[in-house]
């Protein structure tokens, strides 16, 4: 069986970029509340301006590359997906309920004769 290794390299560089989009949205945080008294406007746009530049700072480095390439690769294999007709969806679907009213059906009457077993018959207890 072979096992291939796979290395993360994180540079200097990748360290403090993801330190600085952190101490962004940080920043973007204490805007928000520090910007209180100018108006909602002022508030919220320092808000986001500071995540916008978190976001474009995190996407910069190679865990945000990296980050992007895997939801690519993931939307490339959504497109991939073939769904079922409408007619089947509704036939498994109702096999679904189907199973699920059975499996409920059986759950219960084990526990009834479970219920009679051990408290009328070994027990003797009555209700």
């Amino acid at each position: 069986m072979a096992t291939t290794q796979v290395q993360t390299v994180s540079t200097g560089a990748d360290k403090v970029k993801l330190a600085l989009a952190a101490a962004l949205v940080v920043a973007a945080l204490a805007a928000y509340y520090l910007l209180a008294k100018q108006g909602q406007i002022a508030q919220w746009g320092g808000l986001l301006v500071g995540m916008i530049a978190a976001v474009v700072v995190f996407f910069s480095s190679e865990p945000g590359k990296e980050l992007f390439a895997f939801g690519r690769d993931a939307w490339r294999e959504v497109k991939k997906v073939v769904w079922p007709a409408r007619k089947e969806a509704i036939q498994m679907t109702a096999y679904v309920f189907a199973f699920v009213v059975v499996m409920a059906l059986f759950l219960w009457l084990t526990d009834k004769t479970l219920e009679w077993l051990f408290y009328d018959l070994i027990l003797g207890w009555r209700k």
